[in-house]
């Protein structure tokens, strides 16, 4: 049951609800917008008629309208945005406490709103929130490269994790750069657009993290190591075995600050498409 609902005595019957239904299953009977039983299960649950209803009269899944926050005249401008993007820098110098359990709750509330394709909401994350545990995926990882290497199982495309084995016998950490964070993003092989939504909640989750002081990096090494070389690590902390989509992420405070933005506008390929007439 998608409980779509319309207070009367807000609706102005204005038809936006229906105007901008996705699959076009809204439709107005008596002069009320209507979504008829036997086109529930069309339904993605976007919640487009929510957010799209100015007076706040349509609800949808059982959500109050008054409990979504307003846009109008508190988005960011795009001067704010602008400074945010090209401010962002990925960061490998992380100070070693851990964040509190709230903010880090908060960033993956907020961050799983990104958009997914068809809605499917089949982003799953898992958080690395203390010392030990980040320890033990630092140790299972170089077990791991450790094993590979002795099998000389390291493909030539990835022998830069190679390079990095010696350095963390010795105790160093160049691939998770002593973050006391790890977030791993994945998505079930039955997901229809699971590589672009880990991506882009990922991408969702690091601006965020950004704007609140927060330091990331996209990590590569270990998404080599741990995704495409040994998943069998990643099971074993918690990947479901039908996830074949899965990307990580570092962060923390960070131990390093940045005092201007980069310059890489000259560094945009564009080719534009114009229809020969």
């Amino acid at each position: 049951m998608k409980r779509f609902q319309v207070d009367k005595s807000l609706c102005v019957q204005c038809g936006e609800c229906v105007r901008d239904c996705v699959f076009g299953l809204i439709t107005m009977e008596q002069g009320y917008p209507v979504l008829p039983a036997d086109k529930e299960s069309i339904c993605i649950d976007c919640q487009h008629c929510l957010a799209v209803c100015k007076p706040g009269a349509v609800s949808i899944l059982g959500l109050d309208p008054a409990d979504s926050l307003p846009l109008d005249g508190e988005l960011p401008d795009k001067g704010q945005m602008e400074l945010l993007i090209k401010g962002r820098r990925s960061v490998r110098y992380f100070k070693p406490d851990p964040l509190p359990e709230e903010t880090v709750d908060e960033l993956l509330r907020i961050a799983a709103h990104a958009p997914t394709g068809v809605n499917v909401r089949g982003v799953e994350f898992i958080v690395v929130e203390d010392r030990v545990t980040m320890e033990g995926i630092r140790q299972e990882t170089m077990e791991a490269l450790q094993e590979l290497a002795s099998r000389d199982a390291i493909p030539d495309n990835l022998s830069v994790l190679k390079k990095m084995l010696p350095l963390m016998e010795r105790g160093k950490d160049p691939i998770f750069r002593e973050a006391p964070h790890l977030l791993i993003a994945s998505a079930a092989n039955h997901v229809p657009c699971r590589e672009a939504d880990v991506y882009i909640a990922l991408s969702y989750f690091e601006l965020l993290a950004s704007s609140a002081g927060i330091g990331t990096t996209w990590c590569g090494l270990g998404k080599w190591a741990l995704v495409d070389l040994a998943p069998h690590v990643l099971h074993k902390f918690g990947v479901p075995k039908n996830h074949d989509v899965a990307y990580l992420m570092l962060f923390g405070m960070p131990d390093v600050e940045y005092y201007r933005t980069v310059q890489r506008d000259k560094d945009i390929k564009i080719r534009r498409l114009r229809l020969v007439t």
